[in-house]
Order: structure tokens, then C-alpha cells, then sequence
């Protein structure tokens, strides 16, 4: 075990990161070596990343009536989730929630809208307006994640504040079909990388606990690498009644580890943020997720569930020592 830890930690601080093969003996490590393997990727994280974490938050702008099928969404076609429906926010409702983010110490803040793309110029123009507020008045670090965008409407929202793009992936190539069918993976590759070279960063992720194998999930954290993105989201599946995955309990909290530490390990740079999920499938061992390799979190709440109150991830932080940013 100990020489296998140690050649993994070499790979990832020469900022190559470990292979396929590495990663899937990563994964099924058996529970007692976790605490060896969380030395080896706090020390890598802290290598690359330094000891800050980053807070983001998001707000829901649009909510449900969503044409895309994605099994594990409440808002998917496929719902019948009891979930508040709402039209594009105002730009002051937007700003609004952005500066109770703010008083939760939130450094990034990120405006989301259900929907395969927004409607229209209007729909656009209330966004470029509220980025710009945030960013001006509030100095917060801005993202959006409002599906698919073409290049045109990434370098308009960049000149009206905009830093940072969010478009998952989900899962793998392989697995994808069996998750969503109303429209290709090769659409959000294509999104990612029209993003980034119109000139915004890229938070690029996806969410676990779908049913997906190991290899499905290395296949992800590889394809991350070979996209370059400049973060990472992981989200644990929560099963919303209502959709598809109902009932799906698939991870356990040092499963979770594993998956964060595999992504640290293959993406020895980059930020890995820890989102949605996190308080059911991690449950008492949140604050090891920094050992796993995360350097961020989403404070507050999701979509459509609650997170947990952002005082007590402040007071996680101090507790561990943590300075944050």
C-alpha cells in the first residue's frame, strides 16, 4: 500500500497526474488506507493550491419548465418533483440574493437558469446587468451556468463582468446515454470548449452516485483533464422524490472521499469545488473533504434542496484552521 500511495503522490506533484489505471485502485481502496491516502492528496492540494479555500454560491434565477430529461434533475421533463417554478428573476432580485451571499462570505457568485438556453435578448440583457452590478458594486467573482451559450453571447457577458462559465458534463461519455437522451455529449464538450476560447474560465464537472461505474467516473475526471477546465464541481447525488433517481442511495461518506481524492489526483491543479449532496452522502465527515483534495465549496443552497446553514460551514472553516476566499 505504501509504496503504491507514494508513487501516486509523485505523479501528482510532477502536475501530471496518475493515469487510468492508478485512479481505479484509487477508488477501491479498502477503508483502512484512507487515512494514508488523505496525506497524500492534502499535500498535493496544498502543493498546487495553497491552504485558502473559495466559497461560491448560486442562485436559482430560473427555475423548472425545462425541456431536457436528465434523470437525476427535479427540474428535467421528466419530474413530477414538487418544486416552486419560477420565470427569469429581476436584475435586483439577482443582485439581491448576491449580497446575502456575500454576508455568508461568499467570494463567487454564480447565476443559474434551468433550460437547455435562455429566451431571447431580454433574457440575456437581464443577466449582462446583473453581472455587472455584482461585479462593480460587490467585488464578487461572477459565473453563470445557462446551458448551452455560443461563443458571441460568452464575450458579451464577459464585457459586462462575467469571469467564469459553468457547464457540466455529468458523468461519462459512456454512461450519458443513460442519463439524459435529449441531447448529445459531444454538445456540452462543444460548450466547454467554445467558453474557453471566447476568454472565460471554465468550472466543469458532475455529479456521482447515478449509477455509474468506477470506470465511468475515471473516464470523467480524464476527460476533465484533456479539457483543461479550470475547475472542477463534484456533486453527490441527494434523490429528489419525484424524479427518476428516486430512491437511489448508491455512496457511502468514505466513497465520496475516494471520488474527491481520485479527481485530485488526476487533476492535481485544479480547483476542486464540492457541491450539491454533500451533507447526505458525506454526513459527519464534511470536513474531510479538504484532505480529499477540495479547495472550495458551495455554501448555502442548491437548486431546489436546502444546504446547510452557512454559518456552520464558517464555523467547520475556523474549526479546522481554514482561512478562506
Amino acid at each position: 500500500m505504501e509504496p503504491f500511495l507514494e508513487k501516486v503522490r509523485t505523479l501528482a506533484l510532477s502536475e501530471d497526474g496518475i493515469g487510468a489505471a492508478d485512479a481505479l485502485e484509487v477508488l477501491s481502496l479498502p477503508d483502512k488506507a484512507l487515512w494514508r491516502l488523505l496525506d497524500v492528496t492534502e499535500s498535493v492540494s496544498r502543493h498546487f493550491n495553497g491552504g485558502a479555500i473559495r466559497l461560491c454560491s448560486i442562485v436559482n434565477a430560473k427555475s423548472g419548465i425545462c425541456s431536457e430529461d436528465c434523470s437525476f434533475c427535479s427540474q428535467s421533463s421528466r419530474s413530477t418533483a414538487d418544486i416552486h417554478k419560477h420565470s427569469l428573476m429581476s436584475t435586483e432580485e439577482i443582485v439581491s440574493a448576491a449580497i446575502q451571499a456575500k454576508t455568508f462570505g461568499a467570494r463567487e457568485f454564480s447565476i443559474v437558469t434551468s433550460g437547455k438556453a435562455l429566451r431571447g435578448r431580454e433574457e440575456m440583457s437581464r443577466i449582462g446587468n446583473a453581472l455587472e452590478r455584482i461585479s462593480k458594486e460587490l467585488e464578487l467573482n461572477t459565473c453563470v451556468s445557462l446551458g448551452m451559450l455560443s461563443a458571441e453571447d460568452v464575450r458579451y457577458l464577459i464585457s459586462r463582468g462575467l469571469r467564469k462559465v459553468h457547464h457540466n458534463l455529468e458523468t461519462s461519455r459512456s454512461f450519458f446515454p443513460n442519463i439524459c437522451t435529449t441531447h448529445d455529449y459531444d454538445e456540452d464538450v462543444a460548450a466547454v470548449r467554445v467558453a474557453k476560447a471566447a476568454g472565460a474560465r471554465v468550472c466543469c464537472g458532475g455529479i456521482f452516485g447515478l449509477g455509474e461505474s468506477p470506470e465511468d467516473r475515471v473516464e470523467l475526471a480524464l476527460t476533465l483533464r484533456e479539457l483543461e477546465v479550470d475547475s472542477i464541481p463534484v456533486n453527490f447525488l441527494n434523490p429528489v422524490p419525484g424524479t427518476p433517481m428516486e430512491g437511489r442511495r448508491d455512496l457511502t461518506p468514505t466513497g465520496c472521499l475516494k471520488i474527491i481524492a481520485m479527481l485530485r489526483l488526476t487533476n492535481p491543479r485544479r480547483g476542486i469545488i464540492v457541491c450539491g449532496g454533500r451533507e447526505v452522502n458525506l454526513r459527519g465527515l464534511q470536513s474531510l473533504m479538504f484532505a480529499a483534495g477540495a479547495t472550495g465549496t458551495m455554501t448555502g443552497n442548491y437548486l431546489t434542496t436546502t444546504g446547510r446553514p452557512a454559518e456552520e460551514d464558517l464555523q467547520m472553516l475556523c474549526d479546522l484552521g481554514l482561512t478562506w476566499r
